[in-house]
This record gives structure tokens, sequence and C-alpha cells, in this order.
């Protein structure tokens, strides 16, 4: 009897270990290969840069929390931040801190240089390029913040023929009959990308040059054509392969607000830190990336805000890029990146603001595609972006700054 019994138990062993070996090659079949670039450090070493970082960063989280628990009490307005860049606080009395952090940050609306204050019965805050208006709402408007129309009082008077109404028939480019201008080229994907209608108005004056670069007026911007910005190198590649590339600062925003102020006599002096009150950075809020497999959009959150979405093109079938948990571990401004799995081999030259997320898998810039957001998948795993969402993301995130890739 107890023979049998241990015959039946060796059978019952054997025949688990079958099933068991059976699932788990089911298993690895069902899962594609991922294949990525060499990655640039160990599993080891990744690790333990990342866990330095995020040490580091919660030293950098500390005085945050410590303000939040602050009597509002003893500040003016609460949670406020201080720029040293320009000697002033940014706060969410009027919701302008959030809606600074939300809509542009830097790239669009520079630091703030002037305190809020309260500007023809309206609460305001002047930016390097932009004026803040808090709206309490009415007339079927909801309450919020608003961008003043600075373009339109710093042209107030002008009368060349750059600003001259077109007909539809001569305008170049999309025409817009409420102010008789049209936008093209490079002006024309900058106003699309970043913004439109909301944050920048409808184009008051055509293209024209100013102090030798191209510029272009809107009623609440002017834009400022840097062509220096693209590299030799990608414009070849633009040109070679027929599809438009986009440098970050190729388009840049003028001090619109600056000069606004100064014609009004606005006193922009820096003012000393309120007691209290912590240097803003990017890293004063936990910051994590999330990349939809799905959309193929990848959003960047400081704590629970969103503050920059971009449309990325990941692993095609057979080159997946992996679902999971993690973090950046190595960045690079410029890499010539190589790989070889599933019968291909690849070296890329020259590719933009590389940031390595899991193994050889990276967030980079791209300029041999623009297929992002479409739904084509076309990668070897990375996860592409276009080279002027790869700088932001790269200037904005550190080593250690969280990644989650989900389907």
């Amino acid at each position: 009897m107890l023979r049998l019994r241990h015959v039946l138990a060796l059978c019952f062993a054997a025949l688990l270990t079958l099933v068991l070996a059976t699932a788990s090659t089911v298993s690895r079949a069902a899962v594609p290969p991922v294949a990525d670039f060499v990655p640039p450090l160990s599993p080891a070493q990744a690790e333990s840069l990342v866990a330095e970082a995020q040490a580091a960063q919660r030293q950098v989280l500390l005085p945050v929390r410590q303000q939040q628990a602050v009597d509002p009490g003893m500040l003016p307005f609460a949670p406020t931040f201080y720029f040293p860049q320009t000697g002033h606080h940014l706060s969410n009395r009027s919701g302008f801190l959030n809606f600074w952090r939300a809509n542009g940050q830097v790239l669009l609306f520079g630091y703030p240089i002037t305190e809020e204050f309260v500007e023809r019965g309206r609460i305001v805050q002047y930016f390097e390029r932009a004026r803040f208006e808090f709206h309490p709402g009415g007339a079927g408007q909801p309450a919020g913040v608003r961008l003043g129309l600075l373009g339109r009082e710093l042209t107030e008077g002008r009368s060349d023929e750059s600003f001259a109404s077109l007909s539809a028939e001569q305008a170049v480019g999309q025409f817009f009959p409420e102010t008789g201008q049209a936008l093209s080229g490079e002006f024309l994907r900058f106003w699309e990308r970043r913004g439109g209608l909301e944050a920048f108005g409808f184009p008051i004056s055509q293209e024209l040059d100013e102090e030798g670069r191209t510029v272009q007026y809107f009623e609440r911007a002017r834009f400022v054509y840097n062509p220096d910005d693209m590299p030799a190198f990608y414009r070849s590649m633009e040109q070679a392969n027929g599809i438009p590339l986009y440098a970050l600062y190729e388009v840049q925003l003028s001090d619109i607000g600056r000069q606004v102020a100064a014609l009004r006599g606005i006193d922009t002096s820096p003012v000393p830190a309120i007691t209290g009150a912590v240097d803003w950075s990017p890293a004063r809020w936990k910051r994590h990336i999330e990349v939809d497999l799905t959309a193929q959009w990848l959003t960047a959150y400081e704590g629970d805000l969103p503050v920059y979405r971009a449309p990325v093109a990941t692993g095609r079938d057979g080159f997946n890029t992996p679902v999971g948990n993690y973090a950046i571990y190595q960045k690079y401004q410029m890499q010539t990146m190589t790989g070889s799995m599933g019968g291909e081999t690849w070296n890329v030259p020259n590719v933009p603001w590389v940031m390595y997320v899991v193994g050889g898998v990276a967030i980079h810039g791209t300029y041999w595609h623009n297929n992002f957001g479409t739904g084509i998948r076309m990668s070897h795993g990375c996860i592409n972006v276009g080279m002027d969402d790869a700088r932001w993301l790269w200037e904005w995130a550190d080593i250690g700054t969280t990644v989650t890739v989900r389907q």
C-alpha cells in the first residue's frame, strides 16, 4: 500500500512538473521578445543610480511638505514659490501657479516679473512673455485664468504694411478672416502644437523682419524664428526624408510681457523672498511619466497635475515596448544607438535627448519618421517622440523620475 502511494505521488509530481513546464513555455511564447538598444549600464548599476537619485529627490520634496504645514496666516498666499531668476513669487491664490505649470511653464510664459496686483479692477500678474488675468466669470463665461491681449496692446496704433489686412486670395497658408491675416510654415506648426487660439490668439500681422529676425505678431504673443536651433544634421535629414522636424526653440516667444509692463510704467524690480516660500524647481513635485501604449500618448505629471503631453510611437510587434513600472536611469543629450535582435541589426547615429528607462529601452527624440500618435508602432522597443518633445522632457526629468508603461 505504501509502495502504491509512493508510486502515485511520483506520478503526480511528474505530471505537475510537466504541466508547469508546458505553462511556462506557453507563457514565454505568448510574450513577444523585447528588442532594444544596447543598455549603457548593467541592471545593478542602473538600480543603484535610481535609488541614489530618488533619495536625493525626497530631500528636495521635504521643504514643500513643510511649507504646506505652515499656518496660511503667516503667508500672504499659500502655497507660494519664489523664482530667484526674476525675484518674484507665484501662488495658487488666483490659480496662477497651476495654470503656469499646466500650460507651458517657462517655454511659453517665462518667469514671473511682478507679484499679483490689481490692474484696472482685475487681479493680474505679469510674466516675461505673458500676463495672467483672473476672470471671475459671468455672462456664460466660467471663472478662471486667461491670458492678456499683450500683442494688441504693444502694437496699438501701428499702421505699417505688415499690419494691413489681407484677402483670402492674397493669403498664403491658413487664413483667419477674423483678423485678415494668415499663418504658414514654422509659425503655423508652432501655433498648432503649442496652444493655438487659446494660448496666442489670432495673428494680427503678416511675417515681417525686425532686428534681422523673422517675426509675427498675435493677439497675445510675438513669435520669433530661430532657425539656428535646428542643427545641420537634422535639417539634412528633414530634407532627405521629406518630413517636418521640430526643434524646441526653433520658434521662440519674445519678452512681450516685459515690454508692455515697461510701457505702462509697472515696477518689475525683484522683491525679497517671503519667509517660508520655497525656491521654485520642477523637482519640488514628484515627477512621473506615463506612457499609454493603446493611445500612443505620453503624459508628464508633477504630483497629480498633468504638465505636458506628447504623441509617441512605440515598439512594433515582435519588438514590443515592455509594460511595467520603471525609472530613468541614464540620460544623454545625443547618442549613437546600436542593437541586434530578432535577425535585425541597427546602428542609428545622433539620436537626440535620450533617457533610458529599462535595459536598452529609452525615451528619445526621433528624426527618421513622424508617425507619433498615429497608432503606427515602428520602433525596436524604444519610446519614440518628436525632437522638440524629447528635449522638453529631457530638460524637465531627472535620473530617478518614474516611468509607467501601460496598455
